[in-house]
């Protein structure tokens, strides 16, 4: 698949959604992927109430990812916490029995992570209920080529890359990191060792998108 570009122009890729939406039966499932901090969450956000403004009632929502994150005690385990972000340390098995579950039942619970206070999964924290028929699910590794990561392109009818550049993604990252209380030794070693490395990974699917997103 080659993909094509487009600028963010949310009013357009609305009416995408919905025309897609509205040409079959069923939940419609888009995924919009990038590297970390290249601002999915927000544009899914934009996204959905742009989608619920056009057709004046919510039938879209978020269903996202970071809701897999394996839970800190899991991580500690096996010895995953350093690299926290990475594919091996998201529960993907169960990320993709949900997303399997938005096609056959009518209401699905769904995990969202606590980035103020916990900083952990939060089991049930979304419903998906049988008035949403767009579910806008954003993530580092929807375009993925390494099973069970593979399966999710098979899930979702649609899935867009959000581009950044480098130097943008990683100076949010810093932030980021500095936010939570990491010290700035600390976020230069998260962001060189483990976030820009993600990107790169996450960057080798863009061309497997249907649409990539330019800032």
């Amino acid at each position: 698949m080659t993909a094509s570009s487009s600028p963010v122009d949310l009013a357009v890729l609305a009416a995408r959604v919905i025309d897609s939406s509205q040409a079959r039966s069923g939940r419609y499932l888009l995924g919009i992927a990038g590297p970390p901090a290249a601002g999915k969450s927000t544009l899914a956000e934009r996204l959905r109430d742009e989608v619920n403004a056009k057709l004046s009632q919510s039938t879209a929502e978020i269903a996202p990812m970071d809701g897999f994150h394996m839970f800190n005690a899991d991580l500690d385990r096996l010895g995953l916490r350093a690299l926290k972000g990475a594919p091996q340390t998201f529960d993907v098995e169960g990320y993709v029995a949900k997303l399997k579950q938005l096609h056959t039942e009518a209401e699905v619970g769904w995990p969202a992570y606590d980035r103020e206070v916990l900083h952990e999964p939060v089991p049930d924290a979304i419903t998906i209920g049988p008035d949403i028929g767009i579910v806008i699910t954003e993530g580092n590794y929807l375009l993925l080529d390494q099973e069970p990561w593979a399966q999710v392109r098979q899930i979702l009818h649609a899935i867009w890359y959000l581009d950044e550049p480098l130097d943008v993604i990683t100076d949010r990252l810093r932030r980021r990191h500095l936010a939570i209380g990491r010290t700035p030794e600390q976020a230069e070693v998260k962001i060189r060792e483990t976030d820009l490395p993600n990107a790169v990974l996450i960057e080798a699917g863009k061309g497997n998108a249907d649409l990539v997103l330019l800032s």
